[in-house]
């Protein structure tokens, strides 16, 4: 159904070139740059008054578990690394119920949304009984707060009794992964660039499942036409536990079970050596950068530099919330931008380099060239911010602003040219209410 166009009128500031009075937006698409000096050629457009935003395009999350925001700044998982990290919050995932993760999925979404998030994944993997819809129940909130998503099928078959760290309670066996992976696709799964739903196929990491699962997976994926995702050297930990379970690093793990090519991105990405680098460009597989949580387990830093040299894209994710504990993209972006410029200095990294991972490089990480940019034919999903924070006071490049004076909430977020934040809340989303709803399920899961 045709809809009325839209003129993003006079922006404060656009990353874009040649709209500096803005863009027209019509049918969910962007249709026309309006450069300085020049009127919309676009008949009937809708002027929204823009002269107090910043205009980016809509930010792209590649890394989540949105389960864990039930499990926030939890003493018992404080101050541990990934693997002993991993085994104080199993027990509590375990408990996991339709109605928690549903409470989780909204909260982690809507943190998401209000920081400029258009687009965002979920790695989904624990399963425990009575939870086979958790991809239905993400499919439902989603639409109902208006997010685009690229929900993965998530797994793990390699319990505590076969070696690896999950308990038993929340791995399947490898035939109803699979059934279970075809079902959801078919199910769900929406093609084409004004798709708002689509599903990957994501085994946890090479510690949680079989080989066998990893190579099904891949078949699978390039059966259904669908992309892959992984943990992968994400800790020193991991590369010791493949050479000694598999006899060789989680990279070579990776492609002899056919995983490296273009359809996959891996989450993390700390630990590859200067050869492996250049296999995963020349493969065209992509990394999610985490800064946040990178810090916070203190695994590391992803070499992004090398990597962009050997031609592997870069995106941004927030990872989960019980290693990050916060579900906000821009600062994620932010976080990015720091820990990467203290690393390779002020001449190398700029916040232009961040801003990109968590548009263009993002897009190419989920597989869709028709986002994150502002350019006429692309999705119209967009992010608005104001400068009028104390934060901001004083500021002279709006668009550095964002990143350097540290934007935590846009003012309005548009996903396929319908707003879907408004004056920097959901519209519809009783916030209060949730807050009640998502604290009383985490309390529940704790005292068990």
């Amino acid at each position: 159904m045709s809809t009325m166009p839209i003129w993003i009128k006079d922006p404060l500031a656009i990353l874009a070139e040649g709209a500096g009075r803005g863009l027209v937006v019509k049918d969910g698409r962007i249709v026309e740059l309006v450069p300085a000096g020049a009127e919309p050629a676009t008949a009937g457009a809708v002027a929204y008054d823009a002269s107090g935003h910043v205009v980016i395009p809509g930010l792209i999350n590649t890394h989540h578990h949105f389960y864990q925001t039930l499990t926030r700044a939890l003493p018992a998982a404080m101050d541990r690394e990934l693997f002993p990290w991993l085994k104080a919050l199993y027990p509590i995932w375990a408990k996991l119920t339709p109605e928690a993760l549903d409470a989780a999925v909204t909260v982690a979404m809507a943190e998401l949304m209000l920081s400029g998030c258009t687009t965002t994944t979920d790695h989904h993997y624990v399963f425990p009984a009575g939870l086979d819809d958790a991809v239905g129940i993400e499919v439902e909130a989603a639409k109902r707060l208006g997010i685009r998503v690229l929900l993965t099928r998530g797994s793990m078959n390699l319990s505590e009794r076969d070696g690896g760290l999950p308990p038993d309670s929340v791995v399947q066996d490898e035939d109803t992964i699979l059934a279970d992976s075809e079902r959801v696709v078919a199910q769900f799964h929406q093609r084409g660039p004004d798709a708002m739903v689509q599903i990957a196929l994501a085994p946890c990491s090479p510690f949680s499942v079989t080989g066998s699962l990893m190579q099904q997976t891949a078949a699978l994926a390039e059966k259904l036409d669908v992309r892959l995702h992984t943990h992968l050297a994400e800790t020193e930990d991991e590369n010791r536990f493949c050479e000694a379970m598999f006899g060789c690093r989680p990279l070579d793990y990776l492609e002899k079970h056919g995983w490296l090519g273009p359809r996959t991105w891996l989450a993390h990405g700390i630990f590859f050596n200067a050869d492996e680098m250049k296999r995963l460009g020349k493969a065209k597989t992509t990394i999610s950068h985490c800064a946040c949580s990178n810090q916070l387990l203190a695994s590391g830093a992803c070499p992004v530099c090398e990597m962009e040299d050997a031609g592997v894209g870069i995106g941004i994710g927030v990872d989960g919330s019980a290693s990050n504990d916060g579900s906000n993209l821009m600062q994620e972006l932010r976080a990015a931008f720091l820990m990467q410029r203290a690393r390779y200095g002020v001449s190398r990294l700029s916040h232009k380099d961040a801003l990109r991972w968590a548009t263009k490089g993002s897009a190419a990480c989920v597989g869709r060239p028709e986002l994150g940019e502002i350019a006429v034919g692309n999705a119209a999903d967009l992010a608005l911010f104001k400068l009028d924070e104390l934060r901001f006071s004083g500021a002279s490049d709006p668009i550095a602003a964002l990143v350097l004076c540290g934007a935590h909430r846009a003012d309005r977020v548009m996903v396929g040219g319908r707003w879907t934040v408004i004056d920097g809340a959901i519209p519809g989303l009783d916030v209060a209410a949730l807050i009640r709803r998502h604290s009383a399920a985490a309390e529940r899961m704790r005292a068990g």
